[in-house]
Formats: C-alpha cells, sequence, structure tokens
C-alpha cells in the first residue's frame, strides 16, 4: 500500500451544502483540521441542479404569468419575441458558476482543505482519493461524515428509457422544447411540468394515480392536481410507460398507457422523475465494515447522523431520514460539528415540524402532520379547520383566469395545539416560514387567533379561521 499523504480530523467526502457546513463549522469554529472531497461541482444538488437553478427558472415561468395577468390591470403590450431560451440558460449557468466559486471562497476563509476528485474507503479510516490528472492521494482520519447526496432514476424495465433525461439534464437543455414529456408524481416532476407550461411548452405529465403530490396531505394533492387540469396541462393518469424510441431529428417515441388506453406520442424531451437512490455506488462500503442500510441502499443513522460504524457519520439524502432538503442537511451538518468539535454533547437536528415547499403553480407550503396521517396518531381529538378562496391578486380577473388559494390547518387535544398546517396559493413559501416558527414553538389555534390580522392580505386568513 502506497503511504499515506494526508491526516486530518474530520474528513468530509461529498461537497453538498450540509456536508461543506459541517466541516466549516468544524473548521472555522472550532479548529479541527477539516478536508473537503469532491468530485463533481461545489453546493451539491441543490446548487448545481436543484433548489437554486430551479427557483430561478421558477421565477422566470412566474414573469410570463404575471405578463398575461397584466392585461387585467389595463396594461397593454405585446411580447416582441418569444422568451429566450439560451440566453436564459447562459445568464443561470454564469449564476450557478458564481455560487461554486463562494462556497469554495468560504471553504478557504474557513481553513477547509478542499480536494476535487473521488472518494472511496480503503478502511473505516482511511480513503483512497482519484485526482482529475488521474494520480492518486490517500487520507487518514479520525472521523469520516459521508455526505455524498444522491442521483436521480432512470427505469431500468424500459425499453429506451435511456434517450430520457433526468431532473439533472433538465439544466441542460439548450433549445426550448416545443413539447415535453414528465414523468412522476413527485414535486420535481410538478414543479417543472408547472414551469415548461408556463414558460409555452406543450407540457405532458404522467402520473400512476389519479393525483400527484401523494406524501401531502389530500387536500393539497386534489387542488393542484385540477388546478394544473384548469391550466391546461395534459395529465396522463393511472399511466405506465412500455418503451421509449429514437424518432429522429432529436425527438423521441413515448408509448404508453393510460386511464384512456394504449398511445404513443413524440416529444422533444422526456424527462424521468421518478425517484433518487444514494450516490454510494463506488464508494467502497465494504471496506468499513457492515455498515447498515435499508431496503433502498441508504444508510441508517441515528438521530446524531451516527451510522453503526464508530466515527462514521451520514447525512443528507444519503442516509434513511426522509427529508431530502437542503436546509434540513446544512442544519444537521451545523449540530453534527457542535457535537463532535463542540462538546455539545446532545447537539443533533430535530426531525419533527420541518417546514417545506414545492414550487409549483401555484405554490404549496406544508408543515407537521397531514390530516390522515394526525387522525391515525391523535384519533378523535383532532380538529381541522379550511378555508377556500381567491386571493385579492385575481379581483381583475375574469373567473376563467382566477386561480385557487387554499389553507388547511389540523389541531390536536383539548388546547388544540397546531400539528399541521398546508397551504397552496401566491405567497405560500413566503408565508410558510413565518408560520413554520410559530408552529416549531407549539402554537395552539387560541395562539394564531390571538395574532391580528394584517389586511388585505391572504395571510391573514390563517389567524381568522372559524
Amino acid at each position: 500500500m502506497a503511504p499515506i499523504t494526508k491526516e486530518c480530523d474530520y474528513l468530509v467526502i461529498g461537497g453538498g451544502s450540509g456536508g461543506l457546513a459541517s466541516a466549516r463549522r468544524a473548521s472555522g469554529m472550532y479548529g479541527a483540521k477539516a478536508i473537503a472531497i469532491e468530485s463533481k461541482r461545489l453546493g451539491g444538488t441543490c446548487v448545481n441542479v436543484g433548489c437554486v437553478p430551479k427557483k430561478v427558472t421558477w421565477n422566470a415561468a412566474s414573469i410570463r404569468e404575471n405578463f398575461h395577468d397584466a392585461k387585467a390591470y389595463g396594461f397593454s403590450f405585446e411580447e416582441t419575441a418569444p422568451f429566450d431560451w439560451p440566453s436564459f440558460k447562459r445568464k443561470r449557468d454564469a449564476y450557478v458558476k458564481r455560487l461554486n466559486g463562494i462556497y469554495e471562497k468560504n471553504l478557504n476563509n474557513d481553513k477547509v482543505e478542499y480536494i476535487h476528485g473521488r472518494a472511496t474507503f480503503l478502511s473505516k479510516q482511511e480513503v483512497e482519493v482519484k485526482l482529475d490528472d488521474g494520480s492518486t492521494t490517500q487520507i487518514k482520519a479520525k472521523k469520516i461524515l459521508i455526505a455524498v447526496g444522491g442521483h436521480p432514476d432512470i427505469p431500468s424495465d424500459i425499453p429506451g428509457s435511456e434517450l430520457g433525461l433526468t431532473s439533472d439534464g433538465f439544466f441542460d437543455i439548450e433549445k426550448q422544447p416545443k413539447r415535453v414529456a414528465l414523468i412522476g408524481a413527485g414535486y420535481i416532476a410538478v414543479e417543472f411540468a408547472g414551469m415548461f407550461h408556463a414558460l409555452g411548452t406543450e407540457t405532458h405529465l404522467f402520473i400512476r394515480h389519479d393525483t400527484f403530490l401523494r406524501t401531502f396531505d389530500p387536500m393539497i394533492q386534489e387542488k393542484v392536481t385540477a388546478e394544473y387540469e384548469r391550466q391546461g396541462i395534459h395529465l396522463h393518469k393511472q399511466s405506465s410507460q412500455s418503451k421509449v424510441e429514437d424518432a429522429g431529428d432529436g425527438k423521441k417515441k413515448l408509448y404508453y398507457k393510460d386511464s384512456e388506453g394504449e398511445s404513443s406520442m413524440e416529444f422533444d424531451e422526456i424527462i424521468w422523475a421518478v425517484g433518487r437512490s444514494p450516490e454510494i455506488e463506488d464508494l467502497g462500503l465494504d471496506k468499513v465494515g457492515d455498515i447498515e442500510q435499508n431496503e433502498k441502499g441508504h444508510l441508517v443513522v441515528d438521530k446524531y447522523q451516527n451510522t453503526n460504524i464508530e466515527n462514521i457519520y451520514a447525512l443528507g439524502d444519503v442516509c434513511n431520514q426522509g427529508f431530502e432538503l437542503t436546509p434540513v442537511a446544512i442544519a444537521a451538518g451545523r449540530r453534527l460539528a457542535d457535537r463532535l468539535f463542540g462538546n455539545k454533547n446532545d447537539a443533533h437536528l430535530e426531525y419533527e415540524n420541518i417546514p417545506s415547499v414545492v414550487f409549483a403553480h401555484p405554490e404549496v407550503g406544508s408543515i407537521g402532520l397531514t390530516e390522515p396521517d394526525a387522525r391515525e396518531k391523535y384519533g378523535d381529538s383532532v380538529k381541522v379547520y379550511n378555508t377556500s378562496f381567491t386571493a385579492m391578486y385575481y379581483a381583475m380577473m375574469e373567473p376563467e383566469d382566477k386561480g385557487p388559494t387554499a389553507y388547511k390547518l389540523v389541531c390536536e387535544g383539548p388546547n388544540e395545539r397546531v400539528v399541521g398546517l398546508h397551504i397552496m396559493g401566491i405567497g405560500s413559501s413566503e408565508m410558510l416560514q413565518g408560520f413554520g416558527v410559530a408552529i416549531k414553538m407549539g402554537a395552539t389555534k387560541a395562539d394564531f387567533d390571538k395574532c391580528v390580522a394584517i389586511h388585505p392580505t391572504s395571510a391573514e386568513e390563517l389567524v381568522t379561521l372559524k
């Protein structure tokens, strides 16, 4: 074996936001010698092919919607050219590249050594890193954090599925598709479908059941599904796919079955959004011992991010805690560094009442238990408050142009502690953050009622529910 060339207190495998936050905390705040290894670009999924470029694209789609809505408010104008997808993509890519540079600068500021390469375990305290030039180096670490994230899946049982893209490939599309197929019912498929449609692409969304976002409250599922249909997105319910063929001229032909029978259609792009898997394929996990994984390959950790192998930890999308959200990974990473190097022995992230948002059209926000989950957990002590209305934004518009707003408050016990909040409509993403604080603090329905409403806003409906 070649001699070990580096040693450190803390080795972080993976350059996503959670792992880097943990490394920076360990080094910058507590003085640990930390090394971070990443084989792709710093920032992980969120910065490069996730939250950040997605939100930028959502902003563009929302602006396009505002153009349409502006006419109802008395504005008269003509678009002189269609949406400039190539120019937009270049600017979005440049923005992401700047963020990559900021991540590297922040690592330097906190004295975290950054190595660009692919790490493979040699033992539970040693890894070998293949560098960009083909050479290798070895690192011995006292503590190792696995934060490699995940990657989108492509179905292996559908012939020709490789002709389609994944959510990562969405951001590489150079030319706006005239017709696109999104396959999946989770938030990625729903977000992309809303963005494509708002920007003028004929959009087809294939889902296995009759609604999408099926981990969300039934109200969210039903109302957002109905709204996508109202907007003119083509929903293929109860669908399955049999094969994909090259149709020439860059087009792909998708053979499918849906609630209306068997058919086929040509698309400029087919995008699979059917799930993600942990990126552990060549980590050499067999070298660390019998590390515990669940049936999907995720590393099993406890609330302190410990794996069953001493001094090896995991966080983010690679582990089994079920919240594939960047802020969750960042918070868990910082608390892990506090515990390992800051003598805060009970530091850990509480995986309850974590707010999440879907940048659909309209926006969706959710925190806590769905109504069915609350009834299963608390039984007859659950009381639910609902409201549906038309936001004032739509006051000047014709009925066919008005989008829905709907809120649900799920309460439990004689004090009506709020255990779930589910909202959809304009501004839901920003609105949820403040209400999330209240729910995290254990707010009751009475606490909501005591808050004076801000008028006229949609949010006031949440503090005046009857």
